[in-house]
């Protein structure tokens, strides 16, 4: 709930005296820096900047794989802000501000730079009242527009934190990108520097501390095709994946863990008298259980593999013998399964400032740019970033920034502070002006 103005100073004070200032997540109390209080006036007062900052970001076109202009607009802006920040090689921006201990291991927050839609997606946004409409508005320029603000009120305010914090926009979250840009900081750019890693991702105030994995297949049965009529009595490829469907779509899978298939693109044939020489489906299999999921793959595989006989042997004589179908499966996306319980570090981290600012969240399974450090048993996170939406991944995607979007921010700030330590220091007597780069 909102923080009533004539109570503000006295719940910035008991925000301050529930965050630790050194690099542990352990919750211990603590005089708070008069930094940090500046950092989350700033962040409040100045929420129109981050909106501002929402809005033009998602007007910049982000297709899959074609990221380029939105990150260097994304490094222009936290340059602006005073960081020094760099485009690694997969197009990540990345943003390091140093920490007081530069040995300490660093606190990503990140936002994804890409969209789901493709070039050529018009992607002006529209404004009904408090309603801004656009594609990606939500999904994840909310996300984009929250880790510049965090970033702003820390220079503004001075905030002077233990540990190092990089201010990230990373590439390929959405579905083809198959978390390339979050691999990279882990396994080249920052590798075994990160010490915790939240991403901001989406409207709300929820917390995904839970990872859903998933395995994406591009199905291919092949075969040499012919004249409907004129070729009669030879495998069909597309016969075959029929056959692969309907066994898929008999599949039965446990509740819980939550386990999932699903058969969403089928293509192929060039014409309606046409034998096709190939028919193909994209097959999604998602479950927060790494266990499940490789059982269901198995299952799955099987399946696929009876479809091919099935088909090969309905057909008899030389000609159907010339003609045998082939199967080719190629993994097109595998994102990591895993948890955290609710005891770990960073999950309490989370926790412990949402209820700083009066909210109580829930922690929930996604799959979400946190998958890579969650499957490898490392300490992650996905939060909202406040305000309200709808209609992710669809051209009505809506966000609403309400009567205290700021939270989302405020939040995100909180939780990086705890993570990362702030020291204790005098406040700064520079004047922060109310607007900036």
């Amino acid at each position: 709930m909102p923080i009533p103005m004539l109570r503000r100073s006295h719940a910035l004070l008991a925000i301050a005296l529930a965050l630790p200032v050194t690099s542990s997540a352990q919750d211990t109390s603590a005089a708070t820096p008069a930094t940090l209080q500046r950092a989350l006036e700033i962040i409040k007062r100045d929420n129109a900047w981050t909106v501002a900052q929402q809005v033009s970001l998602c007007e910049i076109p982000a297709p899959p794989f074609k990221e380029a202009r939105r990150a260097a607009e994304f490094r222009r802006r936290l340059q602006a802000l005073g960081l020094s920040a760099r485009i690694d090689r997969e197009g990540n921006v990345i943003a390091e501000r140093p920490g007081h201990d530069s040995a300490a291991r660093v606190v990503v927050i990140a936002g994804h730079l890409d969209t789901v839609f493709p070039e050529g997606t018009r992607v002006a946004t529209t404004r009904d009242g408090a309603r801004i409409s656009g594609p990606g508005i939500g999904d994840d320029c909310r996300g984009l527009a929250v880790v510049l603000a965090v970033a702003r009120a820390f220079q503004l305010a001075k905030v002077q934190t233990e540990g190092p914090v990089a201010f990230v926009g990373n590439v390929g979250e959405e579905g083809p990108g198959n978390l390339r840009g979050t691999r990279h900081l882990y396994d080249v750019s920052l590798r075994d520097r990160i010490g915790s890693f939240i991403s901001v991702d989406g409207a709300g105030l929820g917390v995904t501390s839970r990872a859903v994995g998933s395995i994406r297949y591009r199905v291919t049965y092949h075969g040499p095709g012919g004249h409907s009529y004129g070729a009669f009595g030879i495998p069909n490829p597309i016969h075959a994946l029929g056959r692969a469907i309907a066994g898929i779509a008999d599949l039965q899978v446990p509740a819980e863990p939550k386990t999932t298939f699903n058969v969403g693109v089928i293509r192929g044939g060039t014409s309606v008298n046409s034998i096709p020489f190939e028919g193909i489906a994209d097959v999604d299999m998602r479950s927060e259980s790494a266990g499940s999921l490789a059982a269901l793959d198995v299952r799955l595989r099987e399946v696929l593999a009876r479809a091919l006989g099935a088909e090969n042997a309905r057909w008899t004589g030389d000609a159907a013998r010339r003609a045998q179908l082939t199967l080719t499966i190629d993994t097109i996306g595998i994102r990591p399964a895993g948890a955290q319980p609710d005891s770990a570090p960073i999950v309490r981290a989370a926790l412990g400032a949402a209820r700083a600012l009066g909210f109580a969240p829930t922690t929930r399974a996604s799959s979400t740019d946190a998958n890579v450090p969650i499957g490898r048993g490392l300490p992650g996170i996905t939060i909202g970033g406040g305000g309200r939406g709808a209609g992710s991944h669809s051209l009505d995607e809506w966000y609403e920034d309400g009567p205290d979007g700021w939270r989302g921010p405020q939040w995100a700030a909180l939780i990086v502070t705890r993570l990362a330590g702030v020291t204790a220091g005098p406040a700064s007597s520079a004047r922060v002006p109310r607007r900036g780069k």
